[in-house]
C-alpha cells in the first residue's frame, strides 16, 4: 500500500519511517526543502534513539522516500496522513489548526482518485468533521473518507512505541475507511496488538483524555511531594507504596520539576478550552495546569534557599535542560522557566546536556555551555539536576564536591539520596518531597 505523510516533524517522521518498516511504500512530504534534502542524505533532524537506523534501512530497501512536491507524493496513495503541527494558539489556549486545514485544502485540490485522509496530528473534538467540510468545499467531486488516528508516542521511545503499541486508536465512519486503516495496521493486528475502532469524536477525545490523565498523575504526585517535605515523609516511598496498587499503577508518579514537552502542556490547555467552549468546565485539568506552573516556581525557590536566600553573584551548574532524557526536545521544558529566572536574579548559569544544546542555545540566552558536569561544577555554588539523563546517575560525587566553591545540590529528579550526597562531601542537599 502507498501511504503519504504530510509533515516531517516528530510525529510525521517517526510514523512515516515506521510505516515503511511495516512494508508499505511511504512518501514523506514537507515544504521545508532543506529538511527534505537532509533526510534524503540520511540526516535525521531530531534526536530519537533507533530512528536513524530504521530510516536508512527502508530508504535502502526503496520503501521510503522524501519529497517537497505534494502532487507527486499523494498520487496513487490509498491513505494520506496529515501530521503537521497544532501548537497552542496565542491568547486563548486553543490548538491552532491553521496548518491542518491548509494541508487538507491543498490535498483536496490535487485528489484524482479514492483516498482516506487520516488526521495524525492532535486535534480538538470536531476537527475531523470540519476537515471533511474543508475538503468538500475545495473539491466537491473528491472521492474521500476521513479517519482520526491519534499518536501515542513517547519521545525517547517513539520507535518502540510505534512498533509495539499499547493500543492503536482509529476513528472512522465508513467501511472503506476502516478497510484501508486495517490494511495500514495489518502487521500490528497479526501480532495481536489492540486496534480499537471508534467514531471520529471519540478518537479525538481519547487522545486528550489520555494526556490529561497522565499530566494529572504528575501534578498529583508533585503536590504530594510538597506535603511530604512539610510532614517529614519521603515521596519516593509514597510513590512506590501507591503505585503498586494495580488500580493506580507506578508510571508517571515521579516527583520533579513539573511536566513539559510537546504534548502535555498544549493538550491540557486545549482540553480546558474545549470544556469551556461546550459549557462543561474541566476543573481537574485546569487545576493540573495551575499546579504544574506552581511546581516550576517552587524549584526556583529550592535553588535560591540552597544559596542562602539569593543567587545574585552565585554560580549555578545545571545538569540537563531538555524536558526529559533521550530527546533533544526543549518545548515547555522546566528549564525554560527555571534557568531564565536564575539568570534574572543575577546568577551565572552553566549548563550541561547531552542533546539540548542545539535547541537550547537559542532558547536559553546568557547561559554558559559546558562539555561535562565536572567542568560546570568548578567553582560553582550549587549543582542542580534538572533532567535525569543516565550519565548523571553515576557521577563521581566526591570529585564534584571538591571542585565546587560551595558543595550544595538541588536534586530535582531525586536521582541520589541525601545520605549518599552528604557522605561524598556535599554540605547541603535538597530533593523533591524527601522530607
Amino acid at each position: 500500500m502507498k501511504i503519504a505523510i504530510i509533515g516531517t516533524g516528530y510525529v510525521g517522521l517517526v510514523s512515516g519511517v515506521c510505516f515503511s518498516d511495516f512494508g508499505h511504500e511511504v512518501v514523506c512530504v514537507d515544504k521545508a526543502s532543506a529538511k527534505i534534502e537532509a533526510l534524503r542524505r540520511g540526516e535525521v533532524p531530531i534526536y530519537e534513539p533507533g530512528l536513524e537506523a530504521v530510516l536508512a534501512r527502508n530508504v535502502q530497501a526503496g520503501r521510503l522516500s522524501f519529497a517537497t512536491d505534494l502532487s507527486a507524493a499523494i498520487g496513487g496513495a490509498a491513505a494520506i496522513f496529515i501530521a503537521v503541527g497544532t501548537p497552542t494558539r496565542r491568547g486563548d489556549g486553543h490548538a491552532d489548526l491553521t496548518y491542518v486545514y491548509a494541508a487538507a485544502e491543498e490535498v483536496a485540490r490535487l485528489l484524482t482518485g479514492p483516498v482516506v485522509i487520516v488526521t495524525k496530528s492532535t486535534v480538538p473534538v470536531g476537527t475531523n468533521r470540519r476537515l471533511a467540510e474543508v475538503v468538500r468545499q475545495a473539491n466537491p467531486l473528491a472521492d474521500f473518507d476521513v479517519a482520526s488516528n491519534p499518536e501515542f508516542l513517547r519521545e525517547g521511545a517513539a520507535v518502540e512505541d510505534f512498533m509495539k503499541p499499547d493500543r492503536v486508536i482509529v476513528g472512522v465512519e465508513s467501511a472503506r475507511a476502516r478497510e484501508v486503516m486495517a490494511e495500514v495496521y495489518r502487521p500490528l493486528y497479526l501480532r495481536d496488538f489492540p486496534i480499537i475502532y471508534t467514531g471520529l469524536e471519540t478518537a479525538e477525545m481519547i487522545k486528550y483524555a489520555a494526556n490529561a490523565f497522565l499530566a494529572t498523575k504528575i501534578s498529583f504526585i508533585n503536590e504530594i511531594a510538597a506535603l511530604c517535605e512539610r510532614v517529614g515523609a519521603d515521596v519516593k516511598d509514597v510513590s512506590k507504596g501507591i503505585g503498586l496498587d494495580g488500580r493506580i499503577g507506578r508510571k508517571f508518579l515521579h516527583a520533579g520539576p513539573g511536566y513539559g514537552g510537546s504534548c502535555f502542556p498544549k493538550d491540557t490547555s486545549a482540553l480546558a478550552r474545549i470544556g469551556q467552549e461546550y459549557g462543561v468546565p474541566q476543573r481537574i485539568t485546569e487545576m493540573v495546569i495551575e499546579v504544574n506552573e506552581g511546581v516550576k516556581r517552587r524549584m526556583i525557590d529550592k535553588i535560591t534557599d540552597l544559596c542562602d536566600g539569593s543567587v545574585n553573584g552565585k554560580v549555578v551548574a545545571v545538569l540537563g535542560v531538555t524536558f526529559k532524557p533521550e530527546t533533544d526536545d526543549m518545548r515547555a521544558a522546566p528549564s525554560l522557566t527555571v534557568v531564565p529566572a536564575l539568570i534574572g536574579q543575577g546568577a551565572e548559569v552553566r549548563v550541561v546536556d547531552p542533546q539540548g544544546r542545539r535547541e537550547g542555545q537559542a532558547l536559553l540566552p546568557g547561559v554558559i555551555w559546558q562539555s561535562d558536569p565536572y567542568q560546570a561544577a568548578l567553582g560553582a555554588d550549587v549543582l542542580v539536576i534538572l533532567t535525569e539523563w543516565n550519565e548523571f546517575r553515576a557521577l563521581d560525587l566526591r570529585r564534584l564536591a571538591e571542585a565546587m566553591r560551595q558543595a550544595r545540590m538541588a536534586d530535582l529528579r531525586n536521582i541520589y539520596s541525601a545520605e549518599t550526597v552528604l557522605a561524598a562531601g556535599f554540605d547541603a542537599y535538597d530533593g523533591v518531597g524527601r522530607g
